[in-house]
């Protein structure tokens, strides 16, 4: 089920060729035509030497790749730079999509622990394009489809999370794309989740729904909350993203809200100093206006001892081993493993 062309110009304009590419939603041909077109007060930071007992973790769209990394080389690199863990990525091709058998998918889990480094969750840009709350039937069809797919694939990665976008009111990168009413939004991504529930249950993972400031949905700890806790069920969590909503939000005021319906955590860094949304705005880590201890001593406070995976979308063109190695060491530093 192919995108139209206005829907990638969108899609590119925002996030980039490589990385739609990446995810398998732009063909080569298409990619090379796309080329051709186109202050809060502050809670009192933690005392000097705190040690949290949190792991580190990084998504794999902070390195090129497929383009210039195999998988493989990816979690070594993770592993040497002393990640616990590493999220990665179910795209609708390459190791990891539909395209793949079961047994691959299980290797991928196998090799990274045998290099003793741990599979975090599974991530996926996928929830945009073929969202739960899309204005067509078949996408959403194709959505939850794709979802199924993403809890096998977790099981047998044997991690327990899989990170869930809820749905959108609308995307900002397809402005013409008509919106979809609030009410709607949510029977839509309230029936899609019903709809998986008993896989994830059969399977036990986890569906962490994810907190998204673009999306126009679940703008708020409490509406997120009533969302989660309306399925009544445990295999409904949170998925916590410390920069998705800190164009107008700190992340530090959401984390008690949510409480222990955090089951997973994206840190991204953010500056409020870029002014329009876009993935720009977020930064290396550190290198932003997130006040991180108010932040770890939030989550610390709530009892969260998991992964707390760093997220960036703009690899290095070049050394880009660099910025595994600098968050690797930021995290160290963050979670007082290193002075």
């Amino acid at each position: 089920m192919s995108l139209s062309r206005r829907e990638l110009l969108g899609y590119s304009a925002t996030f980039g060729s490589a990385f739609l590419a990446a995810q398998g939603l732009l063909t080569r041909e298409g990619l090379a035509q796309e080329k051709d077109d186109q202050p809060a007060a502050k809670p009192a930071a933690p005392p000097a030497g705190k040690r949290y007992d949190m792991r580190k973790s990084i998504n794999l769209w902070a390195l090129p790749y497929p383009q210039k990394m195999t998988l493989r080389q990816c979690l070594d690199l993770c592993k040497d730079a002393g990640f616990d863990g590493v999220e990665v990525n179910y795209a609708l091709e390459g190791d990891l999509s539909p395209a793949a058998s079961d047994a691959a998918i299980r290797e991928i889990g196998q090799y990274a622990r045998k290099i003793g480094i741990q599979i975090s969750g599974v991530c996926s840009f996928l929830f945009w394009p073929y969202a739960f709350t899309h204005q067509d039937p078949e996408r959403r069809k194709k959505g939850v489809e794709l979802a199924g797919k993403m809890i096998a694939a977790a099981r047998l990665l044997e991690t327990d999370n899989l990170l869930v976008v809820p749905g959108s009111v609308y995307a900002p990168w397809i402005p013409d794309e008509p919106p979809v009413p609030h009410d709607v939004a949510l029977e839509r991504a309230t029936a899609a989740v019903k709809s998986l529930l008993p896989l994830a249950e059969k399977h036990r993972v986890y569906l962490n729904m994810e907190n998204i400031f673009a999306n126009g949905f679940l703008h708020s700890p409490q509406e997120m909350n009533a969302f989660v806790d309306g399925f009544g069920s445990p295999w409904v969590k949170v998925h916590f993203d410390t920069g998705n909503i800190m164009q107008y939000h700190f992340p530090e005021h959401w984390i008690p809200n949510l409480g222990r319906r955090i089951q997973n955590i994206h840190l991204k860094e953010y500056s409020k100093k870029a002014h329009e949304f876009n993935l720009n705005a977020f930064r290396l880590l550190l290198d932003g206006t997130t006040d991180w201890p108010a932040v770890l001593a939030a989550l610390d406070a709530t009892g969260y001892r998991g992964y707390l995976t760093f997220e960036y979308f703009n690899p290095f063109p070049h050394w880009p081993e660099a910025i595994v190695y600098h968050t690797s060491d930021a995290l160290d530093r963050m979670l007082g493993r290193k002075a």
